[in-house]
């Protein structure tokens, strides 16, 4: 799957109780998106928070992240005495077949459940690391372990992934599940044409539920 993520950090707001421009930018990303954004249900009564989108080369919105619970930091920068934070980011995938860019000189990949597994599993590693390993040797690790997600992804009916039934849209759906020791991943797919994957951690993913948002302006 070939995109480019684009962060959108919350900025702080203006004096007059204004959104700065970037907020309203990272906004227009998700608005962009020519499928519905998924986040957890109603049950789910805490924090809600943009995160990112992904576009593909030519520009199209493809994918991007919804926060919920604590904001997340990194694993490694929280001391063994601290409480880790409870969240899950809900990643939302449009249903694409392969098909040419729009300039027709390229063929991005068709977008699946092993997309939205990827993303998920490469999502949590931004957020943890093992907190005794030196910071010079962050990168080597991050791109052994998303190689190994990449790998995970790749075999979702292998032994690292078990069965999880879980409601979208009210109705009860299966995902593919797995745990490490860094938290959760999980991914499958919807009736409104996008695949969703969910990663986690301090936050039970066996009671989580999934449906449309309905206003994604209120996230922000």
């Amino acid at each position: 799957m070939e995109t480019t993520s684009r962060v959108g950090a919350q900025a702080p707001a203006a004096e007059g109780g204004q959104q700065l421009p970037s907020v309203r930018r990272t906004v227009d990303g998700y608005l962009r998106a020519p499928f519905p954004w998924y986040g957890l249900d109603e049950a789910f009564t805490g924090p809600r928070w943009l995160m990112q989108v992904g576009t593909t080369s030519d520009g199209a919105v493809e994918h991007g992240s919804i926060g919920h619970g604590d904001e997340p930091s990194l694993r490694g920068e929280t001391g063994s005495g601290e409480p880790r934070e409870k969240f899950a980011v809900v990643v939302t995938v449009a249903a694409q077949p392969s098909r040419r860019t729009a300039d027709g000189t390229g063929l991005l990949e068709a977008t699946s459940v092993s997309s939205a597994a990827w993303l998920a599993g490469v999502g949590l590693l931004s957020f943890t690391w093992p907190g005794q390993m030196d910071h010079s040797l962050r990168d080597d690790w991050l791109e052994q372990q998303t190689e190994t997600a990449w790998a995970l992804a790749d075999d979702l009916d292998g032994p690292e992934w078990s069965r999880l039934s879980l409601p979208v849209d009210g109705a009860a759906a299966s995902f593919h599940y797995r745990e490490s020791e860094f938290g959760w991943v999980l991914a499958g797919t919807t009736g409104a044409g996008v695949h969703l994957g969910a990663y986690g951690r301090g936050m039970s993913a066996y009671g989580l539920g999934f449906a449309p948002i309905k206003d994604i302006t209120a996230y922000a």
